[in-house]
């Protein structure tokens, strides 16, 4: 019998702020040493703004022109290691200005979709340096219907219930979370993933950035908010594998969009 399996890869790794070679070095490490071929559709999951970090005020000097650099490299490592990237943002150079880009990256290496940063956090000046996104990115891995979000988007439930009204199955999380609100984050994974009854895959920097200590705590939850894999606060890359028709076969059984009442639901738009 042939199952549905997804195989999701972590990699839970800290950022050297505006040091792109550094970076890239450390992935490609963490590649050579950790990764595990599997006939297994895989698919791998960085954390937000993995390229640079939090380089948002120095877009010109950091910034990567329509994420070029990092999809030639990220697409040499899908063909070698022959998996999916999906998440894992950039600090992409656009016409319309500096963008928080997740990207999807496929095994032949291809560019094939990304998602910029909707939700903006003021606190870290998001607002002031990146230009907001305005759109869902929903994509197919094998028969897997899947979408993107990034850090701050996990605090908006009606962009998650979106998603899943759009029928994604499973959704990819990369993230910058400080330790100090790492209980939110906890909680809001399994809030969203129980929500919507699909599977979060959501990666976490870890290390430290001046005085901002990134609590890691990556994890996979599936429809029914069990936790598949739990990651704690250092640097690491795991691998699990699930099967994707749980998140149809929640969904039947509880049958919870057909009691949605969006004709009540207007105050909350706008």
């Amino acid at each position: 019998i042939c199952l549905p399996l997804l195989r999701v890869g972590i990699i839970q790794t800290t950022v050297e702020v505006g040091k792109r070679d550094e970076n890239y070095a450390r992935l490609e490490s963490l590649l050579e040493q950790n990764y595990v071929s599997s006939e297994t559709e895989t698919v791998l999951v960085l954390p937000e703004i993995w390229d640079v970090g939090y380089a948002i005020s120095e877009p010109d000097l950091c910034g990567d022109a329509e994420a070029g650099m990092a999809a030639e490299f990220l697409g040499s490592l899908a063909r070698k290691y022959n998996c999916w990237f999906a998440g894992g943002s950039v600090l992409a150079l656009t016409e319309e200005g500096a963008k928080n880009r997740a990207m999807v990256i496929n095994p032949n290496g291809e560019y094939t979709a990304s998602y910029d940063k909707v939700h903006l956090f003021a606190r870290m000046h998001e607002d002031k340096y990146i230009k907001a996104g305005s759109s869902r990115t929903l994509f197919d891995i094998g028969g897997t219907r899947c979408g993107i979000a990034v850090c701050y988007d996990l605090r908006f439930c009606e962009w998650f219930s979106l998603y899943a009204l759009d029928g994604a199955e499973v959704l990819f999380l990369s993230a910058q979370w400080p330790m100090e609100r790492i209980s939110h984050w906890r909680a809001l994974i399994q809030a969203r993933a129980i929500d919507n009854m699909m599977y979060i895959a959501a990666c976490n920097r870890c290390g430290r950035t001046k005085r901002t200590l990134f609590g890691g705590n990556s994890m996979v939850i599936d429809p029914d908010g069990e936790i598949l894999c739990d990651f704690g606060e250092e640097e690491s890359f795991s691998f699990v594998t699930f099967d994707t028709e749980k998140t149809a076969a929640e969904r039947d059984t509880l049958r919870t969009f057909e009691s949605r009442r969006p004709d009540l639901y207007g105050g909350i738009c706008g």
